[in-house]
């Protein structure tokens, strides 16, 4: 692969392109249209069917016809597609990608060695967030491939922090990030519905125990967030001596609470491992 001199990112004027106009990449999107990073009049994505286009162009993203316009228009471009259809994207649109270009993937599992062999071009950036993306509040995970720079990286670190919040890592813990971070949203929905049914269980209407269990969800993860203490510490503060909360930790740790949670992602990892 020939060696690719990265010329920096306008910041003041650059384009932003998506390819795929999926549920992921509105997020995305829309994320950074309504956090001010950039006007959607410097976005671009394509599709033919007009309930994807009428969704982007909702909140003024310009909608092609066909991915090689959005190529040929853009200096950012975010590859949002299936895992499975990505190598063939990638090599009808290589004639069309310029070595100034700044390539950014948010595809599962596709590794940037890949990538960039597909695309005949090394300045790429993989980035793994995660499906609370949708309300703004996702864990985003970056990594720079080959001749990507670290301006590169602040850019798409500003660009996915409109969607929450990000991280650096080496490419070779992405999949460990799948297990926890990229899993890990299915594993709090199950515990929230079982709080909920265990509410229910107890007395509650469902309503009420659907509401009561997602809030204290929310709640105790932003004081993990926020409160700077271990979340073992917060544990303990809630779990006074005798008390309600230690009876009901003894029957979790019982079940195998953790260690269950534990497996769980250990499991996505290694799956995923194979997968890519």
């Amino acid at each position: 692969m020939a060696a690719i001199t990265a010329t920096p990112i306008a910041a003041n004027n650059f384009k932003l392109g998506f390819i795929g106009a999926g549920k992921m990449a509105e997020s995305i999107a829309k994320g950074i249209v309504n956090s001010g990073v950039l006007p959607p009049s410097r976005i671009r994505t394509a599709h033919l069917g007009s309930h994807r286009r009428e969704a982007f162009q909702s909140f003024g993203v310009s909608v092609f016809d066909y991915n090689s316009q959005v190529v040929e228009d853009c200096d950012v471009i975010v590859l949002s597609v299936k895992p499975q259809i990505v190598k063939d994207v990638v090599l009808k649109l290589k004639p069309y990608f310029s070595e100034n270009q700044l390539l950014v993937s948010v595809v599962a599992g596709t590794k940037l060695k890949d990538l960039q062999e597909w695309a005949g071009h090394s300045r790429f950036v993989r980035v793994m967030p995660n499906t609370p993306a949708a309300v703004g509040m996702a864990a985003s995970v970056i990594s720079l491939g080959g001749t990507a720079t670290e301006e590169d990286g602040e850019l798409i670190a500003k660009l996915f922090g409109a969607i929450g919040k990000v991280w650096r890592a080496d490419e070779k813990l992405f999949d460990a990030i799948t297990g926890l971070s990229g899993s890990g949203p299915a594993y709090i929905f199950l515990a929230i519905e079982a709080l909920a049914d265990g509410g229910v269980a107890a007395g509650l209407p469902r309503d009420l125990a659907n509401g009561l269990a997602a809030q204290t969800v929310l709640g105790a993860a932003s004081m993990a967030v926020n409160s700077g203490k271990h979340p073992g510490q917060l544990k303990d503060d809630v779990a006074s001596p005798g008390g309600t909360t230690i009876a009901g930790i003894h029957e979790l740790e019982k079940g195998g609470f953790r260690g269950t949670i534990m497996n769980a992602v250990v499991a996505a990892a290694k799956l995923g491992r194979e997968l890519s």
